[in-house]
């Protein structure tokens, strides 16, 4: 089976990375003042240009970064060819030492040390890895009217019709009980097969039409075809079976301990005759994944210490060891903060730091669909092309006013262009990482950029939104204490 991408075409990806020029301060325009502009109308060429070079990288992340694991496995390459070391427990991180951590493959952390001690408070940018998906159950095999099919759950929230007929690949991983790993991909490469869940055609689908929309499809029934007709002897669930033993050397119990996800296959591509759009699988939160560990390559030495948090299974609650509820964070800090002081470490010191800290919950919003704008308030509604989005969700899940002008001040002064966004009352919601960092007695702000057909399978982007959420990212860092 054909890897993804050569270890040579993955450095070669690193090193465009690191050797991006540095964006030309992009007029803040009217922002400042509430009202916006679209930034295609007031950057400069040089502005423009990181843009277009900066997505072009992002578009080779997306692609070959479908799932938490393969991102953390990519990111772990890309941030060990700059310069980033394994953080080893015990370490006294000193300003400038670049490090990462991994939280079981799923999740991980990058570390630049600051000036400031870790007792004084560090800087948190946290984000998500895990996008709406399709899962396998732990006996996925089905046979129905001579095919074979994979039984499915779904992870996050989805429209289950959107996912109908398009070409899924198969990725993930098999762990045996005599503790091998057996990594699975298929359906990324065009001379690969994908899966496809098929719909009904309009010729005999009369009663489907009559249903809702919820109706249509049924999670129950996005089981896509894995195979079909029988096999010499074997049915098609017997030959299927044979097929697993045979390419990957596993057993039927052993799916039980699985993680095999279905993804879309498409790659990413330029939408519009003018090319400021991208269109891709799992922006929803990869994109700010994307910008926040670009912002992180591009310190030198913060103010504090700054950890770039991604975090696994937003899209189901920050639930599990992984997900930004566990304890990982606070254990991470405490760890940074015993490598400084040593033996003299008192539980009272982490508290202290954490609520000196200041935390960015960033995750991507709907922006506004030119098909539907009425489902926004217009005059609160993020646009693409528009900047960062500093959301107010009001109803107490609003950082406090002191804390937004702090934030206000650190991207006006690095002239990165910011909208705000509040959903329509009492129609729409979501929720982000932010309230798992408040729990800890953060200070924490809630970020993201407009996106268009979020948890669809190809979600649409701006390019100049990109850039300007790490530079948003890295104004937040790097402003003064």
């Amino acid at each position: 089976m054909k890897k993804l991408m050569t270890a040579a075409s993955i450095l070669a990806v690193m090193t465009g990375l690191s050797a991006l020029p540095v964006a030309a301060a992009a007029p803040a325009g009217e922002c400042a003042q509430g009202t916006c502009v679209s930034g295609w109308k007031t950057a400069d060429k040089k502005h423009l240009h990181a843009a277009e070079k900066l997505a072009d990288t992002y578009k080779k992340f997306i692609f070959a970064a479908r799932t938490e694991q393969q991102t953390v496995a990519f990111v772990k390459a890309e941030v060990e060819a700059l310069g980033f070391k394994p953080w080893k427990p015990g370490t006294a991180i000193k300003p400038g030492a670049r490090y990462y951590d991994l939280n079981r493959g799923r999740g991980m952390a990058l570390i630049v040390g600051g000036k400031a001690p870790v007792k004084d408070g560090v800087r948190i940018v946290a984000s998500h890895i895990d996008s709406p998906r399709l899962e396998l159950k732990g006996r996925p095999v089905n046979e129905t009217q001579g095919f074979a099919l994979f039984q499915t759950n779904y992870h996050g929230g989805i429209k289950t019709y959107q996912w109908t007929n398009v070409p899924l690949a198969l990725v993930g991983r098999i762990d045996r009980k005599d503790g091998k790993t057996i990594k699975v991909e298929i359906g990324m490469n065009p001379d690969e097969p994908i899966f496809i869940i098929p719909d009904l055609a309009p010729h005999v689908a009369r009663d489907q039409m009559q249903k809702s929309a919820r109706d249509v499809v049924s999670h129950e029934d996005l089981d896509p075809i894995i195979a079909s007709g029988p096999h010499g002897e074997d049915t098609v669930g017997q030959w299927v079976m044979k097929y697993l033993k045979e390419t990957y050397g596993v057993e039927p119990a052993d799916l039980v301990s699985a993680e095999l996800m279905l993804v879309p296959a498409m790659p990413p591509r330029d939408v519009g005759f003018d090319r400021r759009l991208t269109a891709g699988y799992g922006q929803d939160d990869r994109l700010a994944a994307f910008a926040s560990v670009q912002a992180a390559i591009g310190l030198k030495i913060p103010p504090e210490t700054s950890v770039i948090l991604l975090a696994n299974n937003e899209e189901t609650g920050n639930n599990n060891v992984t997900g930004a509820s566990s304890s990982y964070l606070p254990d991470l800090i405490s760890e940074l903060l015993y490598g400084q002081v040593g033996d003299a470490y008192r539980q009272p010191m982490l508290t202290r730091a954490l609520r000196s800290s200041k935390a960015l919950s960033i995750d991507v919003n709907p922006g506004v669909n030119p098909m539907n704008p009425g489902v926004w308030e217009l005059t609160n509604a993020p646009r693409l092309g528009y900047g960062v989005n500093i959301k107010l969700y009001g109803k107490g899940f609003n950082a406090d006013s002191d804390y937004i002008a702090w934030t206000r001040a650190a991207l006006d002064a690095a002239h990165v262009p910011w909208q705000t966004t509040t959903y329509k009352v009492g129609r729409a919601g979501g929720g982000t990482l932010g309230v798992e960092l408040a729990r800890h007695n953060i200070d924490t702000i809630d970020f993201g950029v407009p996106v268009l057909s979020i948890h669809t399978p190809y979600a649409v982007s701006d390019k100049l939104d990109v850039l300007a959420l790490k530079d948003g990212i890295s104004a937040f860092i790097e402003k003064a204490r």
